[in-house]
């Protein structure tokens, strides 16, 4: 097998000037290529140390585009839409290919919102590693260089569909979004109607867990779509819904992981689900896991509510009247799960609520990721804005904003539903 000629010994590397020893073709501190260092010459360097430009050849084709990375997505204020990959492409000229003077520091955590270097970019440009700025991008989302990650699409999510939004963050913690939801809106066979919301948390300690909430998120979002027009009562429809989420979980357990997974186990995808359907009358809850709803009152008169049950060891040891609900959620194995979706699962166990609130207000539905900054309803009431029902995707933005200022621990998923439904054409589309 034929090898690239020796590089010759450099004094120390071009890219992060860690000293070099003789013979050495990469860099031992941040892995540099040696190999591709153009021989040093006496006139100016391509780009100054000072940040200007100096006179020298055009720079390699593939070095001209760079993805950009955008700053944070605000916690609260105008809806500030998501970027679409490829738009915020950085035009600036980089160095000659090889050679870096400017390589950023490696970051804790990559920038919300910065577009997925995993996905096709337009007019054929490059895809280039956001944390190096020198590697590509191999088909996995990795960088050939420095073995980064790359930011994907559903670090940050933001959907507003009618009078009902939802928002999804990676959090500060994680190194990618577990979470998943979706959105919809169906006419009743009466003509009136019914808003659509589930929200799914996918299981950490599974194999390919971001994949089984949004298997799970889709499936049961158009399940309950699908049967609504047709006259089934929500209740049962959420029944149903959560089925058809289950099995597509479970379908995920015989198709092969990626070469990327990593998980030191072989669980099969799992995930939780909470869902609702809010009728001009009517307001059903839908659950399998942790994942939460919560009832806020438009007027604030009356007590908030929560309207889930966890299918947790915390849960339990409260049911069973072991220890206060506080003792319980302080443990360090309140938030191990006695209920999820996968092929894994114990057994299938939905469970379905259906209330009729005598005033308007809002449906919270959510992750722990938010809930563990806001566990009673009267905390989570506390954080809702009180225009929630006409401005929803604001009141989403504010609530993950919330759960980010409280440190970002987890995923965070939010979607918020006006009650009660109001009539069709009405809301913020």
């Amino acid at each position: 097998m034929s090898q690239m000629p020796r590089q010759a010994a450099l004094p120390t590397c071009p890219s992060c000037a860690e000293p070099l020893d003789a013979g050495d073709r990469y860099c031992g501190a941040c892995g540099f290529d040696l190999s591709v260092v153009p021989r040093r010459t006496d006139d100016h360097p391509t780009l100054a140390m000072n940040g200007m430009a100096a006179p020298a050849a055009p720079a390699a084709p593939e070095a001209l585009a760079a993805w950009a990375t955008p700053a944070a997505a605000p916690h609260t204020g105008a809806p500030t839409p998501v970027r679409a990959p490829g738009v915020d492409a950085d035009t600036s000229v980089p160095p000659t290919a090889g050679v870096r003077f400017d390589r950023p520091a490696e970051p804790e955590e990559y920038p919300l919102q910065a577009p997925d270097p995993r996905v096709a970019a337009e007019a054929g440009a490059v895809k280039v590693c956001v944390a190096c700025r020198a590697g590509r991008v191999d088909d996995d989302g990795y960088c050939e260089n420095c073995g980064h990650a790359q930011p994907r699409e559903r670090d940050h999510m933001e959907l507003e569909s009618g009078p009902v939004a939802a928002v999804s963050d990676r959090g500060l913690r994680h190194h990618r979004n577990e979470d998943s939801f979706s959105l919809g809106r169906a006419t009743l066979p009466d003509g009136s109607p019914a808003l659509v919301a589930v929200v799914c948390d996918g299981v950490s300690s599974a194999t390919r867990p971001d994949d089984a909430s949004m298997a799970a998120a889709r499936a049961a979002g158009e399940s309950l779509l699908a049967a609504l027009p047709q006259g089934a009562h929500p209740q049962a429809a959420m029944h149903e819904a959560i089925v058809a989420a289950s099995h597509a979980v479970n379908a995920l357990a015989g198709e092969p992981a990626t070469a990327r997974e990593h998980a030191p186990h072989q669980n099969s995808p799992a995930c939780t689900l909470v869902g609702t359907v809010v009728t001009p009358g009517l307001l059903v809850v839908g659950w399998v896991g942790d994942s939460r709803a919560y009832w806020v009152p438009a007027d604030r008169a009356t007590p908030p509510a929560r309207l889930t049950e966890d299918d947790s060891w915390a849960a339990q040891m409260v049911a069973a009247g072991l220890m206060s609900e506080a003792e319980a959620y302080a443990d360090e194995r309140a938030h191990a799960i006695t209920g999820w979706l996968g092929a894994d699962a114990y057994e299938l166990e939905p469970h379905t609520a259906s209330f009729k609130p005598d005033r308007p207000g809002v449906v919270v539905v959510c992750t722990d990721g938010l809930w563990n900054y806001a566990e009673a309803a009267e905390e989570m009431a506390e954080v809702v804005p009180l225009d929630a029902a006409v401005r929803p995707l604001h009141c989403a933005q504010v609530l993950v904003g919330h759960a980010l200022d409280g440190g970002g621990h987890d995923n965070v998923t939010v979607a918020v539903v006006p009650f009660p439904a109001p009539p069709q054409g009405a809301g913020n589309a």
